[in-house]
């Protein structure tokens, strides 16, 4: 059984940094492109990031590049997201997901497992 336990959220002040860990089960878990998404209530799911099975390559949304960074540790079977320089409008739950597909996707829809998501608040 596949799972994606995402850990890590919390709330922070503007400008705080927090870092999201997702644990996964997926066997080989180099076999994944790993990503992050966001869901801010009463919006769609936001895609953020994306790292390909050897972590040597990456792509992130605009709105988050340069401030958030997505690495993976194979031997830990674990996929993090480092973000910095947080505003209010990253307000938000969290996910992690994964796809077999070696077309970079911002998707929701090409993404087959998905976590269950961690809340992050940041407040001023």
């Amino acid at each position: 059984q596949v799972q994606l336990v995402e850990s890590g959220g919390g709330q922070v002040q503007v400008g705080g940094s927090l870092r999201l860990s997702c644990a996964a089960s997926l066997r080989p878990f180099n076999g994944y492109d790993m990503a992050w998404f966001r869901q801010a209530a009463g919006k769609e799911r936001e895609f953020l990031a994306r790292i390909n099975r050897s972590g040597g390559s990456t792509f992130y949304s605009d709105s988050v590049k340069g401030r958030f960074t997505i690495s993976r540790d194979n031997a830990k079977e674990r996929v993090y997201l480092q973000m910095n320089s947080l505003k209010p409008e990253d307000t938000a739950v969290y996910y992690c997901a994964a796809t077999n597909s070696y077309i970079y996707s911002t998707k929701v829809s090409s993404y087959y497992y998905w976590g269950q998501g961690t809340q992050v608040t940041v407040s001023s």
